[in-house]
């Protein structure tokens, strides 16, 4: 990581330095709290809101028509992920606004995220459906990508794979909570999506207002133009070869990840031939999920902090994924498939908060975390995003839901071996 030169301003030594003094356990809940809201908001509608909507309007008795149109929306909202994430981290790094660098951005992603998600349930076309999504994954990104720069920003480094355990641990917690919400209140898709941007607002607001965001002094502040922030879109991996292959590992592991759940409600439906009990399958499936994400996610953090390594831990969580993939491809059946979704959750689990905590230690420069967690970010995300696309592409044209999972356990073992490479972390 690039440090300040000596003729730098002091602010530059303290704001650009890692940090060193360990946040409080009223940080963490804080903090929390507000990854509890953002992924019941992005996930709820992902599972469940979002397909039974589509479905509603290009149902067919195959499903494949609402497998490709949930994978087209989807997709064209990756797009906007592609854009949106890099892009707010880029501007979050020169904002010099005397309420902080990220908070401005945390507030601005929160809003746009619930408004959008407002409207969604006010759509009835698939038109209308696109365009809404696409600006509440727009909006998700720019509050994701703010808080996560925290980590950097205020983390130290013996901290990171705890901390980043509160990012995993309330994604299953959100998901479960959101579909038990909507489920068992027994909500329309309207009330479904307000639910959730309610939820939203009150969750994560309490941290843009009470963690303290460093101001960044106009005179340390990088060249804000165009040119300057297309150019810092790119990060040469050659030059830069550990965050090269950490980047290369998440697209390929989240990939695996998001074949393996983005479409399990229509696999439950047309793989699994339970269209009757299919939603109720899914929170019980998402349960179990939840169960071992979070125990992976805190439990294997924390050790992964105490030993002081990474890829280990990366390693073998990717391969967890693909064992419960192949699980899935190769036994279809119910009861399997509540296996196949704890060793999921185990895996995946341990691999969001080790990964995040090792993605924050090979950043090229200090100078521009949130740009390049931002980049990192979109190796999270887009994947959710054209999962359902690429899913849809190989459910319709090679041969089913078996090779869907086939390509997932593909995805997640050549995940695991991109970190293999890396030189930086242990």
């Amino acid at each position: 990581m690039t440090a300040p030169s000596p003729s730098s301003p002091p602010a530059a030594f303290t704001l650009f330095a890692e940090p060193k003094r360990r946040v409080t356990g009223g940080w963490i809940a804080l903090f929390a709290t507000a990854w509890l809201g953002i992924w019941m908001a992005q996930l709820t509608p992902v599972q469940l809101l979002l397909p039974t909507q589509i479905d509603s309007l290009v149902g067919s008795a195959s499903g494949t028509d609402s497998v490709l149109a949930f994978g087209i929306i989807s997709g064209v909202a990756g797009a906007f992920a592609l854009i949106v994430y890099p892009l707010t981290g880029a501007l979050s790094d020169r904002t010099t606004s005397r309420h902080g660098r990220r908070r401005p951005w945390m507030l601005a992603g929160t809003l746009v995220f619930a408004i959008a998600l407002f409207l969604m349930g006010l759509q009835s076309t698939l038109l209308g459906i696109g365009i809404f999504w696409s600006l509440a994954i727009s909006g998700f990104c720019m509050v994701s990508a703010g808080i996560t720069a925290t980590i950097s920003d205020q983390v130290p480094v013996g901290q990171r794979g705890f901390v980043s355990g509160w990012v995993s641990a309330p994604q299953a917690l959100g998901t479960v909570l959101g579909l038990a919400l909507v489920l068992g209140l027994t909500l329309g898709v309207f009330i479904g999506y307000t639910l959730v941007a309610v939820l939203l607002i009150v969750l994560v607001v309490p941290f843009i207002l009470l963690v303290p965001d460093e101001v960044l002094p106009k005179v340390l502040r990088s060249p804000l133009n165009l040119l300057a922030l297309v150019k810092g879109f790119w990060v040469n991996p050659v030059a830069h070869p550990d965050f090269g292959w950490t980047l290369l590992g998440r697209i390929l592991v989240n990939i695996g990840n998001a074949l393996a759940t983005t479409l399990l409600l229509y696999f439950l439906i047309y793989g699994l031939k339970r269209p009757e009990t299919a939603q109720e399958d899914l929170l019980l499936l998402t349960v179990i999920y939840l169960v071992f994400f979070i125990a992976a996610a805190l439990g294997f953090g924390k050790l992964s902090d105490k030993l002081g390594r990474r890829k280990a831990f990366v390693y073998v969580a990717a391969y967890l994924q693909a064992v419960a993939a192949l699980l899935l491809a190769f036994i279809p059946d119910f009861s399997i498939a509540q296996v196949a979704a704890g060793l999921l959750g185990l895996g995946y689990g341990c691999y969001m908060a080790v990964d995040q905590a090792l993605a924050t230690q090979v950043l090229p420069n200090t100078h521009s975390r949130g740009k390049d967690l931002g980049i990192m970010n979109i190796a999270s995300t887009v994947p959710q995003a054209v999962a359902p696309l690429l899913g849809a592409f190989v459910v319709a044209a090679l041969g089913g839901y078996t090779s869907l999972f086939v390509c997932s356990a593909i995805a997640a073992v050549l995940g695991g071996l991109a970190v293999i490479p890396i030189r930086s972390v242990k």
